[in-house]
């Protein structure tokens, strides 16, 4: 299964109502993860299924899911790692919190878990961030799009890291402990009882802002959906023609050719395909 599979069990199962879990008070996260089941579904093809039979589908498709925790939210089997992202409002950014933005998932992250790392042998995967703007239960809109095309290379965001952390680990007269934030000072006070803790709060515009130049919602429809694939990663797929096929019979599921920025250097414009569908 890839997100061609997915993209077009979304269009066979027009959904938009997520069902949130009454637990606890914070509903925010109870919707989070509704949107993270409803994706789990759409990748596993399991709207139509009792919970026996969806688990089993689940569970032949992923080679993990993750928490919230720890990034990323699910990963395919010999496939790509998925980061599900929850907003609230049409222009919100997207909460990382000290995750920085994926380009891609380096199974040497400290920020994934040994389950994650251990799930299946490798060593990167294309990493796709899946959002979701969700209101009273209801799906709005929903855009994929690949990190390589949406963040900038690792190395860009841990230069920054790196450099906060070794900036706040130079000042004297404090002590450090060992962490994988940007920094814990331990004894901060006389008595040495107090510690302070250092972490980023990262966060990055969501994909229909960043790619508002090749697509725009139309705020008349009850649901929207964009993915961008760059042309490199559409080439990999074995099943674009079964998508494309489906394009011909559903008028309103389009597929453009497209020029996005390059993250890195946006002075670089790379081919890719718009996929969008509404109703």
């Amino acid at each position: 299964m890839n997100v061609i599979d997915a993209i077009i069990n979304l269009v066979n199962h027009p959904i938009t109502q997520i069902i949130t879990k009454s637990q606890g008070r914070n509903r925010a996260n109870n919707a989070g993860d509704a949107l993270e089941e409803y994706v789990k579904n759409l990748f596993a093809d399991t709207f139509d299924c009792d919970e026996t039979e969806r688990l089993q589908h689940i569970s032949d498709v992923f080679s993990y899911l993750g928490n919230n925790s720890n990034p990323p939210d699910a990963m395919l089997k010999n496939g790509d790692a998925i980061e599900v992202k929850k907003i609230e409002s049409d222009n919100s950014a997207l909460a990382l919190n000290s995750s920085y933005p994926k380009h891609t998932l380096l199974s040497s992250s400290p920020m994934i878990s040994k389950a994650c790392k251990n799930a299946e042998e490798w060593t990167e995967r294309d990493i796709l961030y899946v959002v979701g703007v969700v209101k009273n239960d209801t799906l709005r809109h929903l855009c994929m799009v690949y990190g390589a095309d949406y963040c900038a290379s690792e190395e860009c965001y841990s230069r920054i890291k790196t450099t906060i952390k070794n900036g706040v680990e130079s000042i004297s007269g404090v002590e450090f402990a060992e962490s994988k934030e940007l920094g814990h000072i331990n004894r901060v006070d006389p008595l040495g009882i107090t510690y302070m803790r250092i972490r980023g709060m990262w966060g990055i515009e969501n994909p229909w802002k960043v790619f508002s130049y090749v697509f725009k919602r139309d705020p008349q429809r009850e649901f929207t959906f964009m993915c961008i694939i760059n042309d490199n990663k559409w080439n990999t797929f074995s099943n674009t023609k079964k998508l494309e096929s489906l394009a011909q019979s559903v008028p309103s599921l389009c597929i453009s050719n497209v020029k996005i920025k390059n993250p890195d250097n946006p002075a670089q414009l790379n081919p890719a395909k718009l996929i969008t569908f509404s109703f």
